[in-house]
């Protein structure tokens, strides 16, 4: 899905009180990982990736594999990604509901 700056802006906006729930460790992005990434966001649309102090990874290398899956990384602060898919289940579609109309 393409966003507008408009409706990436409403995205940041919903993010902005999120707690981290996917956390990237020592071992990368694993397919594990990945895995959860994807179930989060069939769950819940948007969601806070966070990579840990003691992770290698870089943020930008992260974020290209997360768009290579076809998500959308709203945002990158720091060590925290913002991701946002639409849900594949309609009862789960209520925040990409809201982003269209924008």
């Amino acid at each position: 899905m393409d966003l507008t700056g408009k409706q990436k802006r409403y995205l940041r906006a919903e993010a902005h009180h999120l707690t981290p729930i996917v956390q990237i460790g020592k071992g990368g992005l694993t397919n594990e990982i990945k895995t959860s990434i994807r179930k989060a966001l069939d769950a819940r649309e948007l969601i806070k990736v966070a990579i840990l102090q003691n992770s290698d990874a870089d943020i930008n290398d992260v974020a290209e594999a997360i768009e290579e899956m076809s998500f959308d990384v709203i945002q990158k602060i720091g060590r925290i990604l913002v991701v946002f898919k639409v849900a594949e289940k309609r009862e789960n579609r209520k925040l990409s509901l809201k982003v269209r109309d924008l």
